[in-house]
């Protein structure tokens, strides 16, 4: 059994933020213990763009807790939405009282599970699934195979969308495109320079093979990078995410 020193040697606090990194140095999750439901970190406000397209998602799914930014925003923020966590790591899920994370209820469920097994038994379930899925080397293998976005697109339903984090410094970044295109027969898109070196890609499952809002606007993302045509660089990519964020939170 893991023992309670070795979950918080995970832990690293420096002023007000608290991280998670299973390597010293590399923060995988950071937390405000001011603001504990802020997104500090750039690509996690990125990842809440999913909202653009599904604007009203009723069960999304996360792969990965890690901290748990995503999770306890998307709880407190998308009243409307079920919540569903996947993580393969009994010790980041040990630490979720540190990171304010809610505990489980009717809408919100954190499972240990290894995802490249769980996810098949998802079909037709998921209206956003979040790959955010991380270890001390990087992205796992298991969670980039064909047959792992295989069994995501089963998992989503009819125009869900699935939103993946990966590096643009990985040696496999080609390859990860090239699969999730196939997979999702080319309805990809990307929101140029929004989290630095993190590529968040949006890969949506347009089964109807008719336009819808969410089809739509991937198309014009894709054509642009960006909402906007002539002003898609990532300074104005960046200051979407945190409008959106903003917005969500009732800031504005």
């Amino acid at each position: 059994m893991t023992s309670s020193l070795e979950h918080t040697s995970l832990l690293h606090r420096r002023g007000s933020r608290l991280s998670l990194e299973f390597q010293p140095g590399e923060v995988q999750s950071q937390m405000d213990l001011d603001d504990p439901d802020q997104l500090v970190l750039r690509y996690a406000r990125a990842m809440m763009c999913f909202v653009l397209f599904k604007p009203r998602a009723r069960h999304i799914v996360m792969v990965g807790l890690g901290g748990g930014s995503l999770a306890k925003f998307c709880h407190r923020y998308l009243p409307y939405a079920r919540i569903t966590v996947l993580e393969l790591r009994a010790d980041v899920i040990a630490l979720r009282e540190r990171f304010a994370v809610p505990p489980d209820d009717e809408r919100f469920r954190i499972i240990h599970a290894d995802a490249a097994e769980y996810m098949a038994r998802l079909q037709n379930s998921a209206d956003v699934l979040l790959l955010d899925g991380f270890d001390h080397d990087g992205l796992p293998s298991s969670l980039t195979t064909a047959r792992f976005y295989a069994d995501c697109r089963r998992a989503l339903r009819p125009d869900g969308l699935l939103v993946a984090n990966i590096f643009n410094y990985d040696p496999r970044y080609p390859i990860l495109l090239s699969r999730l295109r196939q997979r999702f027969q080319g309805c990809l898109c990307q929101f140029q320079g929004i989290a630095g070196n993190n590529r968040i890609v949006f890969a949506l499952k347009a089964a109807s093979g008719r336009p819808t809002p969410a089809l739509n606007l991937l198309r014009r993302v894709a054509r642009h990078q960006g909402l906007w045509p002539g002003l898609g660089f990532g300074l104005v990519n960046r200051l979407l995410a945190r409008w959106l964020v903003a917005r969500l939170r009732g800031s504005l």
